[in-house]
């Protein structure tokens, strides 16, 4: 039997938030902070739910790492 997803209370509540406030994210900031929150507790992977959280993670650091390496070079 597979293990139940560590986070997906979260993925539900955000849902929950999306639908009823017309899927306009900023309105829903707290509950994906908390989603935010959960999926850092676990390792990459083991959270389902997390996948598309891991992936903006990624992007941002790839993007920090450019950005960084960008001032760098100006200096």
């Amino acid at each position: 039997m597979p293990l139940k997803d560590p986070c997906q209370k979260q993925a539900c509540e955000i849902q929950k938030c999306l639908q009823a406030n017309n899927y306009q994210e900023a309105r829903c900031k707290a509950v994906l902070q908390e989603m935010r929150r959960c999926c850092a507790q676990y390792p990459k992977g083991r959270s389902i739910c997390c996948s598309g959280f891991e992936k903006e993670e990624r992007e941002r650091e790839t993007h920090k790492t450019v950005s960084d390496g960008f001032h760098a070079a100006q200096q």
